[in-house]
């Protein structure tokens, strides 16, 4: 048993998108939450500065003693996953493009056609493509960047007309000239607009990283005998680099996305 937090981070509020799943599957855990909303989106930036912000939080995460490190941002695990376990060899680190990979892998079959959406870091690195084909070779994986996601999410343009637009520039094309059937939301934000994702493609199946991720984390818990007892009276920690106008109301929206009753107050935090 071990009551210590687990540490979770992102380049801003997506990787929130995983909280209400973790707290729905391991009720006794604790979390040390930083979301990097000063310097967001990372997806646009040199991998050598997503490198440095990504030691900087993560730093400032085992400094409060967390007893694993969840990267709850595909960006930072497509570029700087095993830089940070090399930085912390201690304990486990937790990235969350392989567990979608296998998820992929284990629904998919060769006449399933699947795209991946993300953003420009994570799409460039080619890992998710490198991931899935490794476990099916079979399979026919396609990716696009869409890199204006983000901070529209981030900015609270979400459901309407502006969104629609977006979502249309960047997917129309893609999902007809490849013959999508599975999509997989490469970035934690997305889940944000699944709604309007199925709205417009109604006939795409798809794939959800920031839950993929949970059945990781709890397998590596049981594994390490780190799971949290019952008695665990810790409370969840959450940080912000820049609590903006629109923080509030996107964290309710990421709630409402999750069908969550949590309240969640953040502290502000200036790395």
């Amino acid at each position: 048993m071990d009551n210590r937090p687990i540490g979770f981070f992102d380049s801003g509020l997506g990787g929130l998108t995983s909280i209400p799943h973790l707290f729905e599957s391991l009720p006794n855990e604790r979390v040390i939450y930083f979301g990097d909303t000063a310097r967001t989106p990372y997806g646009s930036k040199a991998v050598s500065t997503i490198r440095q912000y990504s030691f900087q939080i993560a730093d400032f995460l085992v400094s409060k003693d967390v007893k694993m490190l969840v990267i709850a941002c595909n960006t930072i695990s497509a570029t700087c996953l095993e830089d940070l376990r090399q930085r912390i060899p201690n304990i486990p680190i937790v990235g969350i493009i392989n567990p979608a990979a296998e998820k992929i892998a284990s629904i998919c079959g060769r006449e399933n056609r699947i795209g991946i959406i993300g953003t420009k870091a994570t799409v460039y690195s080619g890992v998710y493509k490198e991931r899935i084909k490794s476990l099916n070779t079979e399979l026919k994986v396609f990716d696009r960047a869409t890199p204006a996601f983000v901070p529209l999410i981030e900015e609270g343009i979400v459901e309407n007309e502006i969104m629609d637009l977006t979502i249309h520039y960047y997917m129309d094309s893609f999902i007809a000239e490849n013959s999508i059937d599975t999509l997989v939301l490469g970035c934690t934000h997305y889940p944000i607009i699944r709604s309007s994702i199925e709205k417009i493609y109604p006939k795409l199946r798809i794939v959800n990283p920031s839950y993929e991720i949970i059945g990781r984390i709890e397998k590596i818990l049981k594994a390490e005998d780190i799971l949290a007892g019952g008695d665990n009276d810790r409370e969840n920690v959450f940080y912000a680099s820049d609590l903006s106008e629109n923080f509030s109301n996107m964290i309710q929206k990421i709630l409402e996305t999750e069908k969550s009753s949590l309240i969640l107050k953040f502290k502000n935090l200036d790395l």
